[in-house]
């Protein structure tokens, strides 16, 4: 009967106490968060053009160091620091008068010889008369023939002493030996210069240019792989350049050159291109990005490059399935091409990948996604 009595009396209680227990559950379950939101894409096919950037730099076909090959002042500087000039253009005039006295000099001994060679064969030739005469002996023949020869040796000394007078002189101008821009002018008027001078100034050529870049041995095969088309011709290949700036070089590189020797320390090989350069606005030495580029498109499967994660294990996305769970994906990835980046495996059309999100979301969590609109490509 006791028994009875206790259970009477908790029977209130526990109505009382059941409904605020359930009122509990109720609000735990109203403040439950909502699935992450997420803005995604679909893994896209695109016509794309195999591409492959590198790090290059400009270099002048043609760069020469002007120095003086005689010793002499400077009497005349024929040009502006900074200038275009041309083959053959006066760049310094040296002093003149002391070169030319020495080719005067060897004029003059050349003269004074072949005025000696004269005489010496008419006595020659009175000795070999004579010969023929009982009054004649070959001892004196012999004396005439041998100063003769004597004396035309002489002459050919004097002519090529002659001769190196008169280049010396024509040293005396110094010329530009190419076409170019000329740089700092090291010496100015007034100044001794010889052959010991070192660098008077620097002409470097202007147009055409070129744009060497290393290749890895890896992707110069990718190259050669994409350049055989069906036909099992070679395709052909655009080289272009993008400027420090990120903008793109108006002008198309030619390939001309593959280095025939690898770097045994960075199994790279240098790969040259000549790019016309009429606006000069490439200098020798600067750094630029060369893009080889394929003419030809073929459909390749892209993702904005916005997805693409990368950790210890490489590179990867996260992937919204069919039950609104998230997924990693391991993927292989192509070259960038603008805003998106090829994907070669991992991978298939149509599947949706996290552009927007990926920091506030976890592989198996359930989200709420949004198609985000596709960019131009």
């Amino acid at each position: 009967m006791k028994e009875c009595g206790l259970r009477m009396r908790l029977l209130p209680v526990l109505c009382l106490v059941l409904p605020l227990l359930a009122g509990c559950d109720e609000k735990k379950q109203a403040a439950a968060p909502p699935a992450p939101a997420v803005g995604v894409r679909p893994v896209a096919m695109r016509g794309v053009s195999q591409s492959f950037e590198f790090v290059g730099h400009i270099k002048a076909t043609d760069k020469v160091d002007v120095r003086a090959r005689v010793e002499g002042f400077i009497e005349k500087v024929a040009f502006r620091e900074g200038q275009d000039v041309k083959a053959g253009d006066l760049l310094y005039q040296l002093e003149q008068p002391p070169f030319q006295a020495l080719v005067n000099t060897a004029k003059a001994s050349v003269t004074q010889f072949e005025a000696q060679y004269r005489n010496a064969q008419v006595t020659l030739e009175r000795a070999q008369y004579l010969l023929r005469t009982v009054a004649g002996q070959q001892s004196n023949v012999d004396s005439a023939l041998a100063a003769e020869r004597a004396l035309a040796a002489q002459i050919e000394g004097a002519k090529a002493q002659l001769q190196t007078a008169e280049i010396n002189l024509g040293y005396t101008e110094i010329r530009s030996p190419i076409s170019g821009r000329i740089g700092r002018n090291a010496y100015t008027l007034g100044n001794l210069v010889n052959p010991a001078s070192g660098v008077l100034a620097t002409i470097v050529s202007q147009d055409p240019i070129y744009v060497l870049f290393p290749v890895s041995v890896r992707d110069l095969e990718i190259i050669r792989e994409t350049r055989r088309n069906e036909e099992g011709g070679l395709a052909k290949i655009e080289i272009r350049i993008r400027l420090s700036n990120g903008k793109d070089y108006p002008h198309r590189g030619v390939w001309n050159l593959t280095d025939p020797q690898v770097d045994q320390q960075t199994d790279t090989l240098i790969i040259r291109a000549t790019v016309a350069n009429p606006e000069r606005q490439l200098i020798d030495g600067q750094f630029v990005t060369a893009a080889i580029r394929e003419r030809r498109e073929a459909p390749r499967l892209v993702v904005p490059q916005a997805a693409l994660q990368v950790d210890q294990s490489g590179n990867y996305v996260l992937v919204v399935d069919g039950q609104h769970k998230v997924e990693q994906r391991r993927v292989q990835t192509g070259p960038n091409q603008e805003t998106d980046v090829v994907i070669t495996s991992g991978l298939k059309e149509g599947e949706k990948v996290i552009v927007d999100g990926i920091q506030k979301v976890r592989p198996g969590q359930t989200v709420q996604e949004a198609a985000l609109p596709a960019t131009g490509s």
